[in-house]
């Protein structure tokens, strides 16, 4: 059975379009440690480990944990499913979606 950490993980990485080369340099683990929390054993990190993981994808511990983030307030099922829906697009598509978002809300504050 995955674990939720090395759900989270991979999903965060593909997210931020981070290679586990680049974590590894920004940790400062091995490439092969990395991949032990990503791989068919799937491996808890320690504490210490999983605030090095967490700080340099700027996500909290907690998030790579139980999957979950934490907002001020509750989200939408329709929201969920929008954020889970960006989370598959490439880098290039976020970007746009970005760009399109500030449109939106330029046109938005024009309308009113």
């Amino acid at each position: 059975m995955d674990s939720i950490f090395k759900k989270t993980l991979r999903s965060e990485l593909d997210f931020q379009d981070v290679k586990v080369k680049e974590l590894a340099f920004k940790t400062g683990l091995s490439k092969r440690t990395l991949e032990g929390y990503l791989g068919a054993r799937a491996s808890i990190p320690p504490a210490d480990v999983a605030v090095k993981i967490a700080g340099a994808l700027n996500v909290s511990v907690e998030y790579l944990v139980t999957g979950r983030k934490f907002f001020e307030r509750p989200v939408s099922e329709q929201d969920q499913r929008i954020i889970e829906e960006i989370g598959m697009l490439s880098k290039g598509q976020k970007e746009l979606l970005a760009q399109f978002i500030t449109s939106l809300k330029e046109f938005k504050i024009q309308k009113e």
